[in-house]
């Protein structure tokens, strides 16, 4: 692993990013948030294309907002991934089954799949949330939850658990978050009107794409460990 303290302070930008785009995808914009984004930093030219275009669009969006801005992005929530006044209701929607199934609809295979890695991992549902255990949202909310544990190993020096935190995190970017992101993202660019969805859409893509990236290089000897046993059992 790289050293533990840079580690650490990559750790706490992972887990405010994936807090802040499970928060924007489970409602609609409130003003507590809309403050608390009007104070957020935007960096340039992070190395990728569309989270440096999705923080610019953040950036001009929230340097003009007016008296209504929280009228404007309810309607462009509802229109983005709800479909409300869009022609045949189309929409961005949010839920993992819809990208993954043949018939486009929610709670299958996906949803089973990921309900068991939560049940795996502790977690239990919430009676109040009703859009499904494979929404967006909650698949961020559970790598937020996962980050929040590496922290909390590292902090104890126990390597191994935040190792096993890690590759959990990776496995759950590159055989769920991956394979179905973009598609809604794709989406969201289609639907959505104001820069505000859509600079979401940009970072959201961007920021899985370099996390990954990021997880790959901490774990590269574990995966190429894991690489070989797979090989060795052929």
């Amino acid at each position: 692993m790289p050293n533990q303290i840079d580690l650490e302070s990559v750790m706490e930008g992972r887990l405010a990013t994936y807090s802040m785009l499970s928060r924007l995808y489970r409602r609609e914009v409130d003003q507590d948030t809309l403050d608390r984004m009007k104070k957020m930093r935007c960096p340039i030219n992070t190395g990728n294309a569309d989270v440096d275009t999705g923080y610019k669009l953040f950036h001009r969006y929230l340097s003009n907002i007016w008296e209504r801005s929280l009228e404007d992005l309810e309607r462009d929530y509802l229109r983005t991934f709800i479909g409300a006044n869009t022609t045949g209701h189309s929409a961005a929607y949010p839920n993992e089954s819809v990208h993954t199934s043949s018939d486009r609809l929610v709670m299958q295979d996906a949803r089973d799949e990921i309900f068991a890695i939560y049940r795996a991992a502790g977690l239990k549902g919430s009676d109040d949330w009703k859009a499904g255990e494979d929404h967006i949202a909650v698949e961020l909310e559970y790598m937020q939850i996962e980050v929040q544990r590496s922290i909390e190993a590292l902090a104890q020096d126990d390597l191994m658990k935040a190792s096993t935190e890690l590759m959990r995190q990776y496995n759950f970017i590159t055989d769920h978050l991956q394979t179905w992101v973009p598609f809604v993202v794709k989406d969201m660019l289609k639907f959505a009107q104001t820069d505000f969805y859509k600079a979401l859409a940009y970072l959201t893509r961007g920021f899985i794409e370099v996390d990954r990236d990021f997880l790959e290089n901490v774990l590269s000897e574990e995966l190429e460990a894991s690489r070989y046993l797979k090989e060795e059992d052929r």
